[in-house]
């Protein structure tokens, strides 16, 4: 067996004791590949199919240690829908290692189904096939459009069932993150084990990701900093895509910036603010709109686990952070500006820009537009007049008035038509992973008919550009689009 290919270098097990629990995976029963990612693979510099797909299935289930690896579960704590628990942790995860990639960079490999963890509490640390192919979709398809993610490297069956209200085939995801470091992380070292431990996890949050700010004469500030700078940039992309995380708790807040934990989530159909795609979110906290809120509301949660180690480093620590969460709404809004002026075609920046971009989505409220085709049409109305908009909308007289601005806005910027709208269809996708189809290629993969599947990962793995025979992932079903309902952990 070739092992020269894993390069791990497990920093957070020699760095950060007590933060982890050694572990190790169930052994599967009959392990079989159901996907592997060549080029992510390739892209780390591991093993790909050269090793056999049933070597592969059993390093990517828990069947054969993985050379190099040394699996551990994470601890961490977590603000849940606000509540405070201060012990979590992998409850169905293990954390294999970090690679080293051959330009030098570093990645967590983990599992996410592999069995029971010692922060499992009570659950059977289990994942079934949908979810795990779920995850995989939805993440490639985030990474497509440009989003700060996670990755997923492969999908294995286990040969074993579990129950979800019913019967599924059971699986492991491998998940690839820049890291696993949470805003629960630092909840969890602050609540149990105080501020040098804190101190301990802030360098080294920022060696792994922001080396530059090291230097920094206040390095538990310099961090709280540069996370608001990510989440601001991350949520803002959510925001223009239309996506619902669903479940935004602090232990689903990295430190990187990337996205985390597909559990509930979903892209918008027809748009509202207030659209919530979670069962359990009945008061509506994690809706559409509510995104940026909480995501500011979280970044609190990390200013209080660092605030003693701001305090220590600075006095005046304290008021700066404060003046920083207090400014974020405007951070936010100048990365969602500028998203926003992609999607609708301007290539400068005026005063009413921000008015205009708002003035829209709050016309939108009630339409039944369908969010993501709205962007395409009118990045077609550009060559082929308001009409191709007005077929988008229920009342499409009251966009007349706000057509007409946008006319007059891009008219400050003379552009040909045609090139205008290709650079906006390179920003504004013709193919997500359209809820309900997304559920029925799931439950065929369950069944065993993969091609489903595979059409609409193709379809999401190339989000822009119309292709011949792709027209049923690129709009709502004809036969509408009923509340699409998804649930924590599936």
């Amino acid at each position: 067996m070739n092992t020269a290919a894993w390069t791990f270098d497990n920093s957070f097990l020699r760095e950060l004791p007590g933060l982890f629990t050694p572990w190790q995976a169930e052994v599967p029963k009959a392990p079989k590949l159901v996907l592997f990612n060549d080029a992510l693979a390739a892209q780390l510099g591991l093993p790909g199919r050269e090793a056999g797909g049933a070597q592969l299935a059993e390093w990517y289930s828990g069947a054969a240690p993985v050379p190099g690896s040394e699996p551990a579960a994470l601890a961490y704590a977590g603000h849940q829908f606000g509540q405070f628990n201060p012990t979590m942790g992998d409850g169905r995860a293990l954390l294999l290692g970090e690679i080293v990639t051959p330009g030098g960079a570093r990645f967590d490999l983990q599992f996410k189904g592999s069995g029971r963890t010692p922060y499992s509490r009570g659950g059977d640390g289990m994942c079934a096939l949908g979810p795990a192919l779920r995850e995989y979709l939805v993440s490639e398809a985030m990474a497509a459009l440009g989003v700060p993610t996670t990755r997923s490297l492969a999908v294995v069956a286990t040969g074993s069932g579990i129950w979800r209200e019913q019967p599924h085939p059971a699986a492991v995801l491998t998940r690839v993150a820049a890291s696993h470091l949470r805003i629960g992380s630092f909840e969890f070292a602050a609540t149990h084990q105080g501020r040098e431990a804190v101190e301990r996890l802030c360098d080294y949050a920022l060696a792994r990701h922001h080396p530059a700010l090291l230097d920094a004469p206040n390095r538990p500030l310099a961090l709280l900093g540069a996370v608001a700078e990510a989440q601001a940039r991350l949520v803002a992309k959510w925001m223009a895509l239309g996506f619902v995380h669903g479940v935004m708790n602090t232990d689903n807040v990295t430190i990187s910036g990337e996205s985390i934990d597909y559990g509930p989530c979903a892209f918008l159909d027809t748009y509202s603010a207030g659209e919530v795609f979670s069962s359990i979110d009945r008061q509506g906290r994690y809706a559409y709109g509510q995104q940026p809120v909480v995501c500011r509301w979280n970044l609190y949660q990390l200013a209080s686990a660092l605030i003693e180690a701001i305090a220590a480093a600075d006095g005046a620590g304290v008021e700066t952070a404060r003046a920083l969460l207090e400014d974020w709404p405007l951070r936010y809004r100048a990365h969602w500006l500028r998203e926003l002026r992609a999607k609708l075609g301007l290539a400068t920046e005026h005063d009413d820009d921000d008015a205009l971009a708002q003035d829209l989505f709050s016309l939108l409220e009630g339409q039944q537009a369908d969010f993501t085709m709205t962007f395409r049409a009118l990045a077609s109305a550009l060559t082929q007049g308001f009409d191709v908009f007005a077929a988008q909308l229920l009342e499409p007289d009251k966009l007349q008035p706000w057509f007409a601005r946008w006319q007059g806005r891009l008219a400050l910027e003379p552009l040909d038509p045609a090139v205008r709208a290709a650079a906006m269809d390179a920003v504004n996708p013709l193919y997500i992973p359209r809820n309900q189809r997304l559920d029925a290629a799931l439950g065929a993969a369950e069944a065993g008919d993969l091609a489903p599947f595979s059409g609409m990962l193709a379809a999401v793995s190339q989000p822009n550009a119309a292709q011949p025979g792709w027209e049923d992932y690129s709009a709502i079903p004809a036969d509408g689009s009923p509340h699409h309902v998804t649930f924590c952990g599936t």
